[in-house]
């Protein structure tokens, strides 16, 4: 019998790459999403690329009562990815509350489930942003938390908190937090990629938009930060290789190999670049200038920051395999295609 995963918030960006590659791994997808930041359709690219389409129930997390149902629906689940969040940390800054409210009430939700229907194994998609500016870089899982720069970057601090003292009493519960730096890039076939709603947070989004006309310009927050160039350095990883870090994680605690209850990694390619470099690298691969303006600082950005990934290297057997240039090529034909 096929291992059943349940996946929050899968339909969305990286959520619907690891549902991906966990079905070509061989598990049953369970997917709860409720839309807010998502399409339907993007179940349709999940099943032309993995040959199977994942179990859908659409619903609010925040909703006890209908997580209750599900979990007594679904008896046989083995583990769960929670990606489901707002996830813009400018959003956050104008809107703290809506950010609380949602990114810790469902997580608390979910925890309450597992423990109620005896699921132990728990993979928890937490960020770089727990670290805020950190004083050496490349950064460590051992790296101190600083107090965070945004509301958003504070749920991930609070939510690791929330999942440590849940394992207290609930001493079945293993789990892993695996801290993103920035997650770029499309599925190679372009059926699945970054869709955001509206206007775009991250920057790739932004620089394909504006690219193809969607936007008149891409504005680059900042150039004067104490960097070469002096915009905002980040480790920008290939969306297709984080994907996978999740299905080893999953596989790590299923098959009891956790060195400890919780663990913590980070996973980027340990490459910093700037926001320029990127500009720059996109224009080169693609052939198409892009118009950009330099404006003033966006509030809650840090300066830089990039991983050290020999942990994640060492332990899980994991690295990332693309490019940058492959990966800005991806984001492309991704925008491409959905365009047509």
């Amino acid at each position: 019998m096929k291992k059943q995963v349940l996946v929050t918030g899968g339909t969305g960006y990286i959520g619907s790459h690891t549902v991906v590659e966990l079905i070509n791994e061989g598990f049953e997808v369970i997917i709860i999403d409720n839309l807010s930041n998502s399409k339907i359709e993007v179940l349709d690219g999940i099943e032309k690329i993995a040959g199977k389409r994942p179990i859908f129930e659409q619903f609010d997390l925040c909703d006890f009562n209908r997580l209750d149902l599900f979990f007594k629906k679904y008896p046989n689940l083995e583990a769960v990815i929670h990606f489901a969040a707002f996830k813009a940390v400018g959003e956050s800054v104008d809107l703290p509350l809506k950010y609380y409210r949602n990114n810790l009430i469902s997580l608390i939700n979910l925890l309450e489930g597992m423990a109620k229907y005896n699921i132990p194994n728990f993979v928890f998609s937490s960020s770089c942003t727990v670290y805020g500016q950190p004083d050496i870089l490349p950064v460590t899982e051992k790296a101190p938390i600083k107090k965070a720069l945004s509301p958003y970057g504070n749920t991930k601090q609070i939510s690791e908190e929330i999942i440590q003292d849940a394992q207290i009493p609930n001493k079945a519960l293993k789990a892993i937090s695996l801290r993103y730096f920035n997650p770029i890039g499309a599925h190679p076939t372009s059926l699945i990629g970054e869709l955001p709603l509206g206007v775009p947070n991250n920057l790739v989004p932004f620089i394909t938009q504006t690219a193809i006309g969607l936007r008149d310009e891409l504005k680059v927050f900042g150039n004067d930060y104490n960097t070469p160039d002096g915009s905002c350095i980040r480790d920008y990883i290939n969306v297709v290789d984080l994907a996978r870090a999740h299905v080893i994680a999953i596989n790590r605690l299923i098959s009891g190999k956790n060195k400890s209850l919780y663990e913590v990694f980070n996973l980027g390619t340990g490459q910093g670049l700037s926001v320029l470099e990127i500009i720059k690298t996109f224009q080169k691969v693609t052939g198409v200038n892009l118009k950009y303006k330099i404006v003033s600082r966006r509030p809650g950005d840090i300066e830089k920051v990039w991983a050290d990934t020999s942990f994640a290297n060492k332990e899980l057997g994991w690295k990332t395999l693309k490019t940058i240039e492959e990966t800005l090529l991806s984001a492309w034909n991704w925008e491409k295609n959905i365009q047509k």
